[in-house]
């Protein structure tokens, strides 16, 4: 297959990939879920805050206590004349027609004027109304008197002085007659409250679960919103248009001057990348030439590609394949750092013809591992990079080594890995969660495209731990398989053992 093939492969994929985000999106209950996964903390701050303000306002709450008597309305057909006999049958209709009004006549100074001169209260009518709620329960001959205090006793006094009040006056001063034809008469006084009607205690407690996981949910779905930070290698395969590699967990392992892989082979980290040499083994050799150039680089920096890079090196070594690992970093390098080596003299040199190649390379840890730092920064990393002597370097090393690892600039700070690239067929995309900026990699990733320059995989660094099960370990970023593309079957001539 040529490399042209591998670019119509890559397109097709990437094609087939945008027809799938171009689908309507709709929030589901795994996105809320998600959301508040990668947000826990802010989502049990709000839920903490919303029930402790809830709880704050039941226990400052003065308690109030709540006394209810009852009226009954009923036609008096001992007041009614000769001529009223023919309305008799007219009553009912008569009496639920009148009484509409009397809840709000029991708020009026006729009633409680007389129930404030009664039991002393140092009130107006109006201030007595307040704490008054009268109705006319539906379908019904009832009027309600509810009265609200901070004494149980006194809202006791009060409901039935209000309910004889209002008796009083529907019975002698409402109508223009001498006698009223309603009757209405206290069927239920008020009995002495023995718990406080407000707060209610139960009541609130249940409002602030409700409350508090409602806020706590809409706390974390805002932050989520606000977040421009990659957090799950799906959003990075579903932003890249391209396949997962692996995931590097976050370790503290990999930190050490010494790669992981030399340092900690047994490690779950060291497994991880050998997960991704697996991978990478099958992209296709460089057109006319035998050996793989594989192109690192990552939105910005402290994404962790240049550890990435190291521990590939290193891992492609150790299948006792031939390696050449060159810091191509020119501006920030850190290879010869992370790898503990002398880095003095490097790539720089030799594309300023101060050295030669063989001067620069130095051997690691194996015969069939070298790696050529970056040397010196230059004022001109751009003109270096893009220079015939680069490309004939590269030229030179394809035909030595089975593997050319290439660690360049973040595309951030420079688009040096477009020029590899496009000799690579394609580029590998390092992002670290909660490191790389959504909007940048969108930005990036389009001026992948607009350079005609496919990205063959992601690697997503920093990926969490959630639990362990029967010895293995599974990610919120790696636990599930994407939805595009396929891990590569395992080669033959690989021994590396997959997981």
């Amino acid at each position: 297959m040529s490399s042209k093939d591998v670019k119509t492969g890559v397109t097709a994929s990437v094609t087939t990939t945008r027809q799938y985000d171009e689908e309507p999106a709709g929030v589901s209950l795994m996105d809320l879920a998600l959301s508040v996964r990668k947000h826990i903390v802010t989502a049990i701050v709000g839920f903490a805050v919303a029930l402790g303000a809830v709880g704050a306002y039941t226990l400052l709450a003065t308690p109030k206590y709540t006394a209810t008597a009852e009226l009954f309305a009923s036609y008096d057909f001992s007041t009614a004349t000769t001529e009223d006999i023919s309305a008799i049958t007219m009553a009912g209709s008569y009496i639920s027609n009148q009484i509409k009004s009397y809840p709000d006549l029991a708020k009026t100074q006729a009633v409680l004027d007389p129930v404030i001169r009664k039991l002393g209260l140092q009130t107006t009518a109006k201030g007595l109304s307040e704490g008054i709620t009268v109705t006319n329960p539906e379908d019904t001959l009832l009027v309600r008197v509810e009265v609200e205090s901070d004494e149980a006793a006194q809202s006791q006094r009060i409901a039935d002085s209000v309910a004889e009040s209002l008796s009083e006056v529907v019975a002698s001063s409402l109508y223009s007659t001498s006698n009223s034809l309603i009757k209405l008469e206290v069927v239920q006084h008020a009995s002495l409250p023995q718990q406080p009607s407000t707060p209610n205690i139960k009541l609130n407690v249940l409002l602030g679960l409700v409350v508090g996981l409602m806020v706590g949910l809409a706390a974390a779905i805002v932050k989520d919103m606000a977040d421009t930070r990659l957090h799950s290698a799906q959003d990075l395969e579903k932003l890249a248009h391209a396949a997962l590699l692996g995931s590097i967990p976050e370790s503290e392992v990999v930190v050490s001057k010494t790669p992981v892989v030399i340092n900690e082979p047994g490690a779950l980290v060291s497994e991880e990348y050998r997960r991704i040499r697996s991978n990478l083994s099958f992209t296709l050799p460089v057109e006319g030439e035998q050996s793989r150039l594989i192109v690192l680089t990552s939105t910005d920096s402290g994404e962790g590609k240049t550890t990435t890079a190291v521990n590939l090196a290193v891992a492609f070594a150790e299948n006792e394949s031939r390696v050449l690992l060159i810091d191509a970093d020119l501006r920030h390098s850190s290879v010869a750092d992370k790898m503990n080596i002398d880095g003095t003299a490097g790539l720089s040199h030799v594309l300023s013809g101060q050295a030669r190649v063989v001067d620069v390379v130095q051997t690691y840890w194996k015969p069939n591992l070298h790696i050529m730092p970056a040397g010196v920064r230059p004022p001109n990393a751009s003109l270096l990079l893009n220079s015939a002597t680069m490309q004939c370097l590269l030229g030179q090393a394809l035909k030595q080594y089975d593997y050319v690892i290439v660690d360049t600039t973040p595309m951030s700070i420079a688009a040096d890995a477009s020029v590899f690239g496009r000799i690579s067929d394609g580029i590998v995309l390092v992002a670290g969660r909660e490191r790389c900026d959504i909007k940048e990699l969108t930005a990036i990733v389009e001026q992948f495209d607009n350079a005609e320059v496919p990205i063959l995989g992601t690697i997503f660094n920093f990926a969490e731990r959630v639990k362990r099960h029967n010895g293995n370990y599974y990610y919120y970023a790696s636990d599930r398989k994407s939805k595009r593309g396929s891990r590569p079957r395992q080669p033959k001539g690989d021994s590396s053992t997959r997981q």
